[in-house]
């Protein structure tokens, strides 16, 4: 029996750093409406969706937070959810978080919210690898300072039930680490949802500038096919505050195949409707990991070296 969800890729364009929020928002709402109007019932938006990519600065405290959400939803974006509400569409949504913990410590993560179709919020995940630098490096010709404003996410990859299957999240550089998807597919994820941004220039080694394209399908359609599972990666592109960004949203299947893409810079939207049963084809057959990944085999040759084999 098929379980058939409609998936809608909800790319943006080049958010100015002046843009207000309630600008954005209304950008927002126009692609759920968009990806509503052609069937879909979750819509995945990119990382940092909210406002431009902040950390290409070296920013002081009082205008780096204006940046960052202390609730979700909050003021500006409590349209997007009720809208969501109404249409009886869940999405996913990057933001800056701002939280304070149970003991009164403050804490920046780079978060993604997951909200089902009747408006609760599912489940949120804090990236994990974050990129870039600390320190202002003033000899680059844009910073990538997120080191600077956020600190790892504590709770590792997670995957919950909702949408009628497994759904996980990951965040832009996150992508890049086979683990990533390794983690959630030992949890049996069916549906990852990714948001990036990433520039097409990368000043540590320009070489690679030319290869960004391949290296985000790669990635990507590679953790889809090893992992049997969907993946939707969506880009914020374009030409932002004079920094060219990757666009190329895309909806991966478990073959590792492109089932939908942008195909523009901009706010667009590419819809699919996938078979969350069809991950079955790759789960039980080439990566069945209970019947091929044998694990008393890795803890044979780690007790032959000597090694302390890890518990299970």
């Amino acid at each position: 029996m098929a379980r058939n969800l409609t998936v809608a890729a909800a790319q943006m364009g080049p958010v100015a750093k002046d843009e207000p929020k309630a600008a954005v928002v209304d950008r927002l709402v126009a692609l759920l409406r968009e990806a509503a109007g052609r069937g879909s019932e979750l819509v995945v938006f990119p990382e940092l969706a909210l406002t431009t990519f902040f950390p290409r600065w070296f920013l002081d405290d009082d205008e780096m937070l204006r940046y960052f959400e202390t609730e979700m939803p909050g003021p500006e974006t409590k349209r997007l959810f009720d809208e969501a509400k109404r249409l009886g569409v869940g999405f996913s949504l990057g933001f800056a978080e701002l939280h304070t913990d149970d003991d009164g410590v403050t804490h920046r993560y780079n978060t993604q919210v997951l909200v089902e179709r009747d408006g609760t919020e599912v489940a949120r995940f804090r990236k994990v690898h974050i990129p870039g630098h600390e320190g202002n490096e003033e000899w680059r010709p844009f910073q990538h300072a997120e080191r600077h404003y956020f600190e790892p996410g504590p709770d590792g990859f997670g995957v919950w039930w909702a949408f009628g299957g497994l759904v996980g999240m990951a965040i832009c550089n996150d992508r890049r680490w086979p683990e990533t998807y390794r983690v959630m597919g030992l949890q049996g994820v069916e549906l990852i949802l990714i948001g990036y941004n990433t520039p097409l220039f990368y000043a540590p080694d320009p070489q690679q500038d030319a290869l960004a394209g391949f290296h985000n399908d790669l990635v990507m359609a590679s953790g889809a096919y090893q992992n049997g599972t969907f993946v939707v990666g969506v880009a914020k592109g374009g030409i932002e505050e004079g920094v060219e960004s990757l666009a190329q949203s895309a909806i991966y299947a478990p073959s590792g195949q492109v089932v939908a893409r942008c195909v523009t810079t901009g706010d667009e939207v590419a819809v699919a409707t996938i078979d969350l049963d069809f991950t079955r084809f790759y789960k039980e057959t080439l990566f069945d990991f209970d019947r091929y990944r044998m694990p008393e085999h890795y803890r044979l040759i780690t007790e032959r070296r000597g090694a302390e084999p890890p518990a299970e």
